[in-house]
């Protein structure tokens, strides 16, 4: 296919002028027959990978999808962009669906979305020669290596059998090593070529903070993002609830969202934050995967996802549109806990165990997280991100030794068979059931590290366990014990070294402040517009145009059909659907910014003649007015020229006023100032010259 027939198909159904990193390979991948592999995080542009093709290919695109709500959202999307496409799935009534298959007999689709559970309806419709591509979109589905295992996808291994002539597409966000091959083999597209695309999603700040005061710590993230929509993941449903009805009491537009709630009430509350009419989520794992929503603005997990795969498809539902976006998560001991249980229960126990041990490492480390995500999914990069909590915070390390002695040799003195919780309590001298029912306020130990607070010395704990020193022991109550490596620091001086635990204040003041955004910016005018359209045609408002978009319209502020056409994202269907209402907000809001700000230099005057009246000298409304002595003299000499009371003699001597007038003369009457400065070797000021030349001016007219 032609380079320029691609890049002229992507700028008028997609508003782009050119492709992002692998694309246009995936694209020449696809029409040279080949089957295809596509590892890209969320945001970085898989749909185009097949949806680009299928409006050239000769016959229909078949996209298989597993969830309702992300075939809808896509095919509104092609819709918007004036490709003709259609989903079909059991939800439909029996007419909808006969309008679906009699457009795939005239061949008026180019793409039909279907559930791998709805493959037999339309299996009678189609040939081998009628199906241009098959894409397999969210493929990590099929593996049960993967963090999303859905049985449904293992039946689609026939469809290569089915249609052998045909390319297959198969595209994930996340797959590592083991789901990439096992997606290849179970599709038997063995030959694949594969294409992995960066994992590194610079737009996403990451953030990892104890679990601690989890719900204060996120009223006051939210606080500072008004008007942003964001998802806040829980483990549980009851988290879920307690959690937006908390955000509700605080005034803030939230809803829960679960497997348990009704059917309808679960699609009404996604419509909702799709359509940016409820600005927060809180919701199980389960939701997201079927949003393709672009203006998620921050994703929060309230407690430890069960696997790096998992967390980073999560977080990649932040920040779609490439704006930066923010990322939190709270982990805590009993977050790991929770999740050792549920791993103990699962089919492959041990490859959960050891994933979940990796999410782990991610929350407790010490260095930059970003490095460590990368490494996961086998991407090295050797310098920090400076966009991650430890890059902002770096942690500062204290010799740790006397504390480190003082918890191990507690744990020795308890035998190894106590929880974090008991040990904590007997360093810091509790008098609690636990402690004095087991005489453990007897021990030598009782009290010895009461000086240092729960937390931190909880912090400190989780630090020795890392290090290597301690041990949980799962399957015995979750007892710490002692490694053999604990014996070097009780009885042969080894040294530990400790990071300093701070506290969120310390954490706040460092932490970057969010700009609050102005109602009165071009992009709030232009956001708004954007609302109001999708509310009138009923759909979400990303799909007229995303944030991204908007913020170039802001910045480039286009004001003809033209320059409207060279926004990034304005294809030609929507510079016919929308063009004429965001060109006439832009003109409108540049015309009344002027305005404004012709009115402001006009009160500036204003305030320098009022103060000028009350007789105070230059310097001194220099200093109240907090300008600089030039601007005071602008002030006056614009002032003197539209006649207002001034008396510029105050500030020149006749000898001056003579000096000057002559200069004219000789030097022929120049337009600037530097010709006169020059003239009198530097002797005279600006401010003088410009006065004189004033009333000269005026005296002649």
């Amino acid at each position: 296919m032609e380079e320029t027939k691609l890049l002229d198909t992507l700028k008028e159904y997609f508003g782009y002028d050119s492709f992002r990193p692998l694309q246009k390979t995936i694209v020449d991948s696809v029409f040279e027959g080949k089957d295809n592999l596509v590892i890209m995080p969320t945001g970085g542009g898989k749909s185009i990978c097949f949806q680009l093709p299928a409006i050239l290919l000769p016959q229909i695109t078949l996209v298989i999808s597993p969830l309702i709500a992300l075939m809808k959202d896509q095919v509104d999307g092609l819709t918007a962009n004036g490709v003709p496409a259609a989903f079909l799935n059991s939800s439909q009534s029996e007419t909808e669906q006969q309008e679906i298959f009699q457009q795939i007999d005239t061949n008026h689709l180019k793409l039909l979305y279907v559930a791998p559970e709805s493959l037999q309806v339309i299996d009678r419709f189609l040939s081998d020669g009628k199906v241009s591509l098959i894409a397999i979109d969210e493929a990590h589905c099929i593996s049960s290596w993967g963090h999303d295992f859905r049985p449904a996808y293992t039946q689609l291994g026939y469809l290569k059998n089915r249609f052998p002539s045909t390319p297959i597409i198969a595209l994930t966000a996340t797959a590592d090593k083991a789901t990439r091959k096992d997606i290849c083999n179970q599709l038997n597209i063995p030959n694949a070529k594969k294409h992995i695309a960066s994992f590194d999603r610079k737009n996403l700040s990451l953030d990892v903070r104890p679990g601690i005061k989890r719900f204060e710590q996120i009223q006051d993230f939210i606080e500072n993002r008004e008007n942003e929509s964001g998802i806040i993941y829980c483990l549980s449903r009851k988290t879920t609830e307690e959690i937006a009805s908390k955000l509700k009491a605080a005034g803030i537009k939230a809803e829960a969202y679960h497997a348990g709630i009704g059917h309808d009430e679960r699609t009404k509350i996604q419509d909702d934050f799709i359509n940016d009419t409820k600005q927060i989520i809180c919701a199980t794992i389960a939701f997201g995967m079927g949003i393709d929503k672009s203006n998620i603005r921050w994703v929060i997990h309230y407690n430890m996802p069960k696997n790096l795969e998992g967390y980073y498809q999560e977080i990649g539902r932040a920040g779609r549109d490439g704006l930066p976006s923010d990322t939190m998560l709270f982990h805590s001991y009993a977050d790991v806990l929770q999740l050792q249980k549920f791993a103990s229960n699962s089919g492959n126990e041990d490859v959960q165990l050891a994933k979940l041990d990796r999410m782990k490492q991610y929350s407790e480390a010490l260095t930059c997280r970003r490095k460590i995500l990368l490494s996961y999914f086998g991407e090295l990069k050797q310098e920090d991100c400076g966009n991650c909590d430890i890059c902002r915070n770096p942690p500062k390390f204290f010799d740790g030794t006397i504390i480190a002695q003082k918890a191990l040799s507690c744990i020795y003195r308890l035998k190894g068979k106590e929880p974090i919780s008991v040990i904590i309590d007997v360093l810091r001298g509790a008098q609690n059931e636990a402690v004095l029912q087991k005489n453990y306020n007897q021990l030598s130990t009782y009290g010895i590290a009461k000086d240092i607070s729960w937390r931190d010395l909880q912090q400190y704990i989780i630090q020795l366990i890392n290090i290597g020193y301690v041990e949980i022991a799962f399957h015995k109550h979750n007892h710490l014990q002692l490694t053999p490596l604990a014996k070097n620091v009780l009885f042969e001086n080894a040294k530990v070294q400790l990071a300093h635990i701070p506290d969120q204040k310390e954490i706040q003041e460092t932490r970057e402040k969010k700009s609050q955004k102005s109602d009165n910016s071009l992009f709030e005018k232009l956001r708004q517009l954007r609302l109001k359209l999708a509310k009138e045609e009923d759909i979400p408002a990303y799909l007229i145009f995303n944030d991204a978009t908007l913020k170039e319209m802001e910045k480039q502020r286009p004001m003809t059909d033209e320059d409207f056409m060279a926004i990034n994202g304005v294809g030609q269907k929507k510079m016919q659907d929308y063009g004429y209402q965001f060109i006439k907000e832009i003109i409108a809001f540049s015309k009344e910014k002027r305005e404004k700000k012709k009115s402001k230099k006009g009160n500036t005057h204003k305030v320098t003649y009022e103060l000028y009246k009350e007789g105070l000298s230059v310097e001194e409304i220099s200093k109240k007015r907090e300008l600089a002595s030039t601007t005071v003299y602008s002030h006056l000499a614009k002032l003197y020229a539209d006649g207002k009371d001034i008396d510029l003699n105050k500030f020149l001597t006749k000898a001056d006023l003579d000096a000057v007038k002559k200069a004219r003369v000789e030097l022929e009457d120049p337009k600037t100032l530097k010709p006169y400065y020059e003239h009198f070797n530097e002797a005279l000021d600006y401010w003088t010259i410009r006065f004189a030349l004033t009333v000269l001016e005026k005296e002649e007219n």
